[in-house]
């Protein structure tokens, strides 16, 4: 699904940069666009050599855990069936992610198959122990919640697991309950909660001024900003995590700038695509500690991930990326 819509945005941009509109409801992720090439050339199948640098990462505030600040959302694009064919793509995505420094992949019972397809890959990879694994709760009531959380866990091979969160804060009390015993009982390291709409923003900030949260995973862009007048001071006042979702804004900022060029500035900032420039723009706000586009194709991987290399934006740079792109 995700794929289709990226051949048709392609038809519309050309040899251009391309994104896929994501505007689905409840959706935590955006599906990234590619450069007319990857960064450092290549077809999208080649060999994936890790960078010789190191990655840009940040601190988890409850424990001080460093994670890279580019991770993998899983929404459409690991949702797929079981056929070979079907999954080869995925398979070279998530060993590529690992390879060049990528941790945290997010996904959700919500997803479809994506819990299923990530726990199946890593799993054939041997890639579960270098993964940060978050998923979600997706549903209502506590025996219901433990139900799908024990689901999720199989799934993904991962119990305990890094991160569980109370997706769209569908029955929030409940689950924070459960997963605040189930965090001293080892069996999840770090309970967060999400959502992915400014007009939600105000409910995150009283889930968090009232529960003792690792993480929260939000809305944030060049083209959603909301979280930096309240929920993004918040989180840093409280010591929160925060993970960024939408941070191409369902793929609406590559409509804006696809027939910009990249400035020339870019190189101050170690950015050879639009796709990096935006997403710097995320990671380089101090709250923010992993942002998660998610992609089908290593090409578009390849490109994501240089965006947690070099050199990141100050506020200047900010300014004028904003300015561009909006």
């Amino acid at each position: 699904m995700a794929d289709i819509g990226r051949r048709e945005t392609l038809k519309r941009m050309g040899a251009g940069v391309a994104g896929l509109v994501a505007g689905v409801a409840g959706g935590a992720a955006d599906v990234a666009a590619a450069p007319p090439q990857a960064p450092g050339g290549g077809p999208a199948g080649a060999e994936v050599s890790p960078p010789q640098e190191s990655a840009v990462k940040r601190a988890i505030p409850p424990s001080g855990e460093t994670i890279p600040v580019i991770g993998l959302g899983t929404w459409q694009t690991f949702d797929v069936g079981t056929t070979a064919a079907a999954r080869a793509p995925l398979e070279e995505v998530l060993a590529a992610f690992v390879q060049l420094g990528g941790k945290l992949i997010d996904s959700s019972p919500m997803y479809g198959a994506s819990e299923t397809v990530a726990g199946d890959i890593a799993a054939k990879l041997s890639l579960r122990p270098k993964l940060f694994v978050a998923t979600k709760v997706w549903t209502s009531g506590r025996a219901k919640g433990i139900a799908q959380m024990d689901d999720s866990m199989r799934k993904l091979r991962a119990d305990p697991i890094d991160l569980m969160q109370v997706h769209n804060l569908v029955d929030v009390e409940t689950h924070l309950a459960t997963l605040a015993e189930w965090k001293r009982a080892g069996r999840v390291r770090y309970i967060g909660v999400t959502h992915y709409t400014a007009g939600s923003h105000d409910d995150v900030a009283r889930v968090i001024a009232a529960h003792p949260v690792d993480f929260i995973q939000i809305n944030y862009s060049v083209g959603e900003r909301d979280a930096e007048r309240r929920l993004l001071p918040l989180a840093r006042e409280r010591g929160i995590a925060v993970i960024a979702n939408r941070p191409f804004a369902g793929g609406n900022l590559f409509q804006r700038v696809r027939s910009k060029p990249l400035p020339a500035w870019a190189g101050e900032i170690d950015c050879d695509s639009w796709a990096q420039l935006l997403l710097k723009f995320v990671v380089s706000h101090p709250a923010i500690t992993c942002a998660i586009p998610a992609t089908s194709r290593v090409a578009h991987l390849r490109d994501n991930m240089k965006a947690g290399y070099g050199r990141l934006p100050d506020e200047r740079l900010r300014a004028r990326i904003a300015a561009e792109a909006v």
